[in-house]
């Protein structure tokens, strides 16, 4: 067995849905105002060891964005416990973090400094991520200037090279044209083959999952219902995506 680097022990996260925003708003002052609880994770237990690639399924509103943003420190859980061990890198928004009035990269050393490194750590991938979001002069130009996809290809950049030890992926691989997103899968396959990183992928891309990962947990109304080898957990997924379009 090797080291947990995440954990998720009996962990249930709630929402209150109220009608509109000036119920919520009261909510705050009397707790006399009606709302709708929704669980968006329900008693979610599991494990992930060092160097795993895990894909993570299930339709929307399932709970996998529930469950990324409670490993990311976004939201925190109603009830349960999280245990996560070591640099996290996700790539869900990847130009979170970014100040549009500083150059891409100013850009670079605030995300970096966010992640937790040094400057001397930065300057030293500094070349190497900007070279990788092939933003051209546009680096030293206000962020505010970047088209979405400049900023995303930076984000990217940023993000997988800051030597992540849990690197989470949210169908981000999307940024781009097609000769970038090969680069980033191959940035992605390399991480993870090479650094002894741990994987955490969510996607509805099936095929994409088998590239990366070697477990798959399917999640369903906030539960998890298969957690397996890959293949079997996307035979489990599609089986209930078909049930559910009536294909079968």
């Amino acid at each position: 067995m090797g080291k947990t680097v995440i954990e998720f022990k009996n962990v249930t996260k709630r929402y209150k849905l109220y009608k509109n925003d000036k119920q919520r708003l009261l909510s705050v002052f009397s707790k006399k105002v009606p709302y709708k609880e929704k669980k968006a994770a329900n008693n979610v237990s599991f494990k992930i060891e060092q160097g795993e690639s895990v894909a993570i399924f299930g339709k929307n509103g399932a709970g996998k964005s529930t469950v990324l943003k409670m490993i990311t420190g976004v939201a925190y859980p109603t009830d349960g416990e999280i245990t996560v061990e070591g640099r996290v890198s996700a790539l869900l928004e990847l130009t979170s973090g970014f100040d549009p009035e500083l150059t891409g990269r100013e850009n670079i050393y605030l995300k970096g400094q966010l992640c937790g490194l040094k400057d001397a750590e930065i300057k030293e991938l500094e070349d190497i991520i900007v070279d990788f979001a092939e933003v051209g002069e546009y680096i030293d130009q206000p962020v505010r200037t970047y088209s979405s996809g400049m900023k995303a290809r930076l984000g990217f950049a940023v993000n997988v090279n800051i030597r992540p030890e849990i690197l989470i992926v949210d169908e981000a691989l999307s940024v781009g044209d097609r000769a970038f997103r090969d680069k980033c899968v191959k940035k992605v396959n390399s991480i993870v083959e090479k650094e002894n990183v741990t994987l955490l992928f969510v996607t509805h891309a099936t095929e994409t999952a088998k590239r990366f990962c070697k477990r798959g947990i399917v999640m369903k109304s906030g539960k998890i219902v298969y957690d397996n080898d890959i293949d079997s957990a996307i035979d489990v997924y599609n089986e209930s995506i078909n049930v559910k379009e009536g294909k079968n």
